[in-house]
């Protein structure tokens, strides 16, 4: 369960007395996540999320996240709005973490997404990258080509633990992406548009979630990114075109893809298997096995790394 810091009735009540958001009714933790305690909260205003930010998120770098949030959701994305108290602070304390209420959204997240569900998925992120054009505040991306060599090394010549053969992809990932295309049109980007951060509702996107990699970068990668999470088994062993076409088609209704940036979909979306590979296999690694949080498989994205070496842009977009 991802409540890694207890809240009881009492720091709520202290808490809350702060906020015009009315009366607690119920207040539980959330399972889903494993970087953050989440609780569900409902008042008698409404309902809500309380965050308090545990793992991995540097303190220094919410104030960004949250000014992020705050002008998606005021340009009319389905984004959740994080909630300011009585003197207009939305960044808060409890209970010695930095901690946010944030606006709830409806919807569920696919496991198992449909050509309809990509194609909103895409019209989503073409959305996401049309509204941060008055964004200008930028935050670099700490997992980006530059970290792939270092965050290698640091798995320690250990990738045979977790399969023979994820050794050589990773060196020829590293490879793969030696050419990085920075010169392409960049912005804001989510970089991490899983199905699981996509919130339907009624066929529709309902709610664009867990901005918390968002960073400054490209965005054909975040682009390639969101092919990799939405337009392959969860295994990563079998490709959909269906997917990846109307993935494509949703994201032109808004942002057409330039023919530079789909010219380098290719070793773009092999770059992105390769941070998720790496990352995986970094916790892999160093994660314990009776830790609370659930370690992902690395070969998953290895292979999504293995096929998008081969790939060509047509069939990302066809």
């Amino acid at each position: 369960m991802a409540v890694y810091t207890a809240v009881t009735a009492e720091h709520l009540a202290a808490f809350l007395a702060g906020y015009d958001i009315g009366e607690p009714l119920s207040f539980k933790g959330i399972a889903e996540g494993v970087e953050n305690s989440n609780y569900l909260l409902d008042t008698t205003a409404g309902r809500y999320i309380l965050t308090l930010y545990e793992r991995r998120v540097q303190a220094s770098d919410l104030p960004w996240f949250l000014a992020l949030m705050t002008h998606l959701a005021d340009a009319g994305l389905p984004v959740p709005r994080p909630i300011p108290d009585r003197t207009g602070t939305a960044l808060q304390t409890l209970n010695g973490r930095p901690a946010c209420i944030i606006e709830f959204l409806p919807g569920v997240s696919v496991t198992e997404p449909t050509p309809d569900d990509c194609a909103e998925a895409g019209l989503a992120l073409a959305r996401l990258h049309r509204a941060v054009a008055s964004f200008t505040a930028e935050r670099p991306n700490a997992l980006g080509p530059e970290s792939w060599g270092p965050l290698a090394a640091r798995c320690d010549g250990r990738f045979g633990e977790i399969d023979p053969a994820l050794a050589a992809l990773v060196e020829s990932g590293l490879a793969a992406t030696a050419g990085w295309p920075a010169a392409l049109p960049r912005g804001t980007i989510h970089a991490d548009l899983f199905p699981d951060n996509v919130l339907i509702r009624a066929h529709t996107v309902s709610g664009l979630i867990d901005f918390y990699f968002a960073c400054t970068d490209l965005f054909a990668y975040d682009y390639a990114i969101t092919h990799a999470a939405w337009c392959f088994t969860a295994d990563g062993r079998t490709h959909h075109a269906d997917r990846a076409a109307a993935l494509a088609r949703g994201y032109a209704e808004v942002r057409p893809l330039s023919e530079a940036e789909a010219a380098a979909l290719p070793v773009l979306g092999a770059g992105a298997a390769l941070r998720f590979t790496l990352t995986r296999a970094y916790d892999w690694l160093n994660t314990p096995a009776d830790a609370l949080v659930t370690r992902k498989d690395p070969m998953a994205f290895a292979r999504r790394l293995a096929w998008y070496q081969d790939a060509t842009p047509d069939m990302m977009l066809k």
